[in-house]
């Protein structure tokens, strides 16, 4: 066994002993892992690649002969001998992105370079240092736990910036003539039209960062300086599916566990993009899937794969939309439907009508509030006796970013300033609340993470009256508020009570009229 070791580790050491760094870096890694290849060196005219498989009974041989301008060597290799290597190539030592780009800035040939198609991008001397650089950008971006990156160029330069706990933050500045190496690099990894920058662009790229398994969605849009791109970083590891985690109160989460497993009915979560009404969703199915129900999702965009659970992309230019696809879900005999957005009276109706017929349907409105979905669904054109029938809840949402528990301190609430403030504390004496300081962990921010604010409204005998009877959003709310609903703001004032986050936070999130 040591003797075939020694064997490996020799062939192995003859691979790399000539390895020419440069000609291998021409091919960007997403490429050379997905086809499981690695360009070595050239040698006698010919360019011998390392690979895995058997590259004459695929087409890339004669993409390589054409990219290289010269014939094409195979030597073949197993999987560990092509990590070995693709390591050696693409991973050695990683720097900062800052770093990278002062290092970008001091070869004037670099900033003189304009991508205009994939030849270019490849054979741009200077292929490493951008993919160096846009893979700090990304790594970065993960440590800082952003979960978008802003790439956006203008007159004179280009602005990176990070949302972090739902907040951008400025992160980098790069030369202008350096965009469209960055830019291409991005849409080449993201199997975009590399030729084309006058039309949108959406893609996607998986990866794995520090170990970690990250989908990337990528919007690429044109504008007058260029395009700008806009990630969105997926950390499949981290989602919490968990509706214990999310920040329900107990009562209401209680409440809205039960609703969930019931047989039939619709079951809507409101709130603003980015107020995790998706998370919320997907924690539901997650909660309530078993063997015994055939749970189907039909969404823009699948953010994450659900075990268990069939899920349809919608793609809207092929005639796959939201309605269109909800009524050929109905055929395959689904115990539960999740409909990602109602964005029409047709999808409205199809959802509607399905939790008549003995499905419980869960999907997602834009209103500002619980009972605002109410009045939406009317405006949409649905008849107020189908909304009465059909609807079990409705779960408004935000997220309020939560403090730091390394560096929060502590401070008395007094009456002096309750006058001048949203809340009002039943405490005359004072009371002890939390603002934010900031330390490294929380990178001066004051705040670690993000909490689920919660208004959930139930379906009532009275309320299903007011329905029919066209009552406006106040009287219905009003009623509501008497059975006992929690506001969006209530709920704020008792994590801001709990330590979890301050008043301003809340008042940012919910901004009520």
């Amino acid at each position: 066994m040591d003797l075939k070791k020694q064997d490996k580790e020799k062939e192995s050491n003859s691979l790399e002993a000539d390895l020419d760094y440069s000609l291998a870096r021409k091919l960007p890694i997403s490429f050379a892992k997905k086809y499981k290849i690695v360009p070595l060196r050239m040698n006698n005219g010919f360019v011998e690649v390392a690979a895995v498989q058997d590259l004459f009974y695929c087409r890339i041989i004669d993409d390589l002969r054409a990219f290289f301008r010269r014939e094409i060597k195979p030597l073949y290799i197993n999987n560990e001998e092509f990590v070995t290597l693709i390591a050696s190539v693409y991973y050695e030592e990683r720097e900062a992105a800052s770093g990278i780009l002062e290092d970008i800035k001091k070869d004037e040939h670099t900033l003189d370079i304009e991508v205009e198609g994939v030849k270019d991008l490849l054979e741009a001397s200077d292929e490493g240092p951008v993919i160096a650089f846009v893979n700090s950008i990304l790594s970065e971006a993960l440590e800082k736990r952003a979960s978008d990156i802003h790439i956006e160029p203008f007159e004179k330069d280009v602005r990176i910036r990070y949302r972090v706990d739902g907040i951008l933050y400025d992160s980098l500045r790069l030369p202008r003539s350096l965009h469209p190496q960055v830019s291409s690099r991005i849409k080449v990894m993201a199997g975009l039209n590399l030729a084309e920058k006058r039309l949108p662009q959406d893609g996607r790229i998986r990866v794995k960062i520090g170990g970690k398994d990250i989908d990337i969605r990528v919007s690429v849009l044109p504008t007058v300086f260029g395009e700008r791109v806009v990630l969105r970083l997926l950390n499949r590891e981290d989602i919490d599916l968990n509706l214990k985690e999310l920040g329900f109160d107990k009562g209401d989460l209680e409440m809205f566990s039960s609703l969930i497993h019931k047989d039939h009915g619709l079951i809507l979560t409101t709130g603003p993009t980015g107020a995790g009404k998706t998370t919320t969703l997907y924690a539901s199915l997650s909660t309530i899937n078993s063997p015994e129900k055939n749970i189907l999702t039909i969404e823009d965009p699948i953010e994450y794969q659900l075990k268990g659970i069939g899920q349809m992309q919608v793609t809207p230019n092929i005639g796959l939309t939201f309605s269109k696809g909800l009524r050929h879900i109905l055929r395959q005999d689904p115990d539960v439907l999740m409909v990602g957005e109602i964005r029409d009276r047709e999808t409205a109706e199809i959802a509607i009508h399905a939790s008549l017929t003995g499905h419980l349907v869960f999907s997602t409105l834009h209103t500002n509030n619980s009972v605002g979905a109410i009045a939406r669904l009317i405006d949409m054109g649905i008849e107020p006796f189908l909304v009465s029938a059909s609807l079990l809840a409705v779960l408004a949402q935000r997220l309020v970013r939560t403090l730091c528990p390394h560096c929060k301190e502590p401070y008395q609430k007094n009456l002096d300033y309750i006058k001048d403030d949203i809340f009002v504390f039943a405490d005359s004496k004072g009371q002890t609340i939390y603002k934010k300081r900031g330390c490294e962990r929380c990178f001066q921010t004051g705040y670690y993470g993000r909490a689920g604010l919660y208004e959930l409204l139930v379906m009532t005998d009275p309320i299903r009256k007011m329905i029919l009877d066209r009552a406006d959003n106040a009287t219905i709310g009003k009623e509501a508020q008497i059975k006992g609903l929690s506001t969006l703001r209530k709920g704020g004032l008792k994590k801001v009570l709990g330590g979890v986050t301050t008043e301003e936070e809340v008042a940012r999130v919910t901004q009520e009229e």
